[in-house]
């Protein structure tokens, strides 16, 4: 009947109004607005294409974000690089306590960033929070780990002499993490790559750029609060031409790649014909 058409039609413009006001505060949480800049290296930045991140169940755009360009990229592998250098100086056990205030931070935003991760990717909400605490994990274990980094002394051939194994820092870590963790993944590389005294510059999916902006500007804060330079986590959001640069650079230590396993041996072959090393973790629909 007409009365139930109307009835149901202002059930459902009541939901919208409810997912819209959800949108506006959990953005608004994160510090996000409608447009943002997605190339952070201590300060903010971006010249490249502007990507509008959307709402994967209702198709409603969530915010824009505009990708860094290339010349972004090399100036923020610059910073990247040189930040690292003073990085690896300090004591392992300091290092493990800024990322014990990185994950204090992100704990105390654990459900808007759930709520975003929720609307952006389109996971559930409870899954979304859950992705979240995977980060707070990981950051717990690698605070732990930068107080039991240990080598080894060995025996030495010549009398009243030993040697000594000491584990060093590679230098800048680069992340290209898939859009279905898009918090998870990053955290779990970054947490252990800064208490091992590495820097590290973040690519994230294009669809997830909102959730890659807001984490930055997370950890920025406890960056700027303990006076370091904020290229210790540096991010570049942008597409495949991002990742390509990424992996043909040789100022990139080490690249992890989460993704398909098709892209991941390109991005294995591109970044070992430069002798570089790569942490893959690949899959797919019955990827093997």
């Amino acid at each position: 009947s007409a009365a139930a058409a109307a009835k149901t039609l202002g059930a459902r413009g009541l939901a919208t109004a409810r997912v819209l006001q959800t949108t506006s505060a959990t953005l608004k949480a994160l510090g996000l607005d409608s447009f943002n800049l997605g190339m952070y290296n201590g300060t903010w930045g971006g010249s490249g294409s502007i990507v509008e991140t959307l709402n994967p169940a209702t198709g409603e755009v969530l915010g824009a974000v505009q990708q860094a360009s290339a010349r972004e990229v090399n100036e923020t592998l610059d910073l990247a690089t040189k930040a690292s250098r003073t990085w690896r100086t300090v004591p392992a056990p300091r290092r493990g306590e800024i990322v014990r205030q990185m994950r204090q931070a992100i704990s105390s935003k654990q459900s808007a960033l759930g709520q975003l991760v929720a609307l952006e990717m389109g996971k559930i909400v409870a899954e979304g929070v859950g992705e979240v605490q995977e980060y707070v994990d990981v950051a717990d274990f690698a605070v732990g780990l930068s107080r039991t980094l240990a080598g080894k002394v060995l025996p030495s051939e010549r009398p009243g002499h030993a040697m000594l194994e000491v584990w060093n820092p590679l230098g800048v870590v680069g992340v290209v993490s898939a859009f279905n963790f898009p918090v998870a993944v990053y955290g779990w590389n970054s947490a252990v790559a800064l208490v091992c005294g590495n820097a590290v510059v973040w690519k994230g999916a294009p669809s997830t750029s909102l959730a890659s902006v807001a984490v930055t500007k997370i950890l920025a804060e406890v960056l700027e609060a303990n006076m370091l330079p904020g290229a210790l986590c540096s991010l570049v959001c942008g597409g495949s031409d991002v990742g390509a640069q990424l992996a043909d650079d040789r100022r990139v230590d080490l690249l992890s790649f989460t993704g398909s396993t098709s892209t991941g041996r390109l991005v294995a072959d591109r970044v070992h014909r430069r002798f570089g090393r790569t942490l893959l973790e690949l899959g797919g629909n019955t990827a093997i």
